[in-house]
């Protein structure tokens, strides 16, 4: 008679405690969209993720590390933009010119419409100095540097400030989606929350990248 195969273990010590830590981190994003970072702390996520809060210290050592946690998971310091994007542009510097900024800024614009939680994030950097937000927003320049690096020498001999047009667009994305998801209301009689209104921008966006490029052309 053959043998019974034996079942895969499909709990245990090791995998409950992986598969709670998993719904604790998830938890984190579930407080942060629905109450707002102002709600996150130990026994608001322990409550979303139906576990004991005290597991936020034996599993995580402080709320901030297990926040950290999320932040990395979903990697905001990119925007959004998954790093495959920005490896494959860094990789092909000599292909980077006004169609890929054009491009990355849409998709920027898009994610963070989208995102809800990278939204979260973004606001509460500008309301709230901490150290994690800080090492947030320093990972994001970083990014930043090795995508301006690659443009950087193509403006070196023209009056277009590269980086300052970049820096006033990502200003405008932040503050247009921002404030139409905070109270729906319009900036200059635009909705972004109106497809129309949406591709307005980013056709105004596209026609700046255009602009600048063209400067260096001549």
């Amino acid at each position: 008679m053959a043998e019974k195969k034996k079942r895969k273990t499909t709990s245990g010590p090791i995998r409950d405690k992986s598969r709670t830590m998993t719904k604790m981190i998830n938890a984190v994003g579930k407080v942060l969209q629905k109450k707002g970072y102002e709600n996150l702390n130990a026994a608001t996520i322990a409550r979303a993720a139906g576990v004991d809060k005290k597991l936020v210290w034996t599993y995580f050592g402080s709320v901030d590390n297990l926040i950290e946690e999320y932040i990395n998971l979903k990697a905001f310091w990119t925007l959004g933009v998954p790093n495959s994007v920005i490896t494959k542009i860094i990789e092909s510097p000599d292909k980077v010119g006004e169609e890929e900024t054009a491009e990355l800024l849409d998709e920027y614009f898009d994610t963070f419409n989208q995102n809800i939680a990278l939204q979260k994030v973004v606001h509460w950097e500008m309301g709230q100095s901490t150290k994690l937000l800080r090492k947030v927003a320093d990972k994001r320049e970083m990014v930043g540097e090795q995508l301006f690096s690659l443009v950087d020498g193509k403006f070196k001999n023209s009056e277009v400030d590269i980086r300052a047009t970049i820096a006033l667009l990502l200003g405008g994305i932040y503050y247009l989606n921002l404030h139409a998801n905070t109270n729906g209301s319009t900036v200059c009689g635009i909705d972004i929350n109106e497809d129309e209104d949406k591709e307005r921008i980013k056709k105004a966006m596209e026609k700046i990248i255009k602009n600048a490029f063209d400067d260096i052309k001549d």
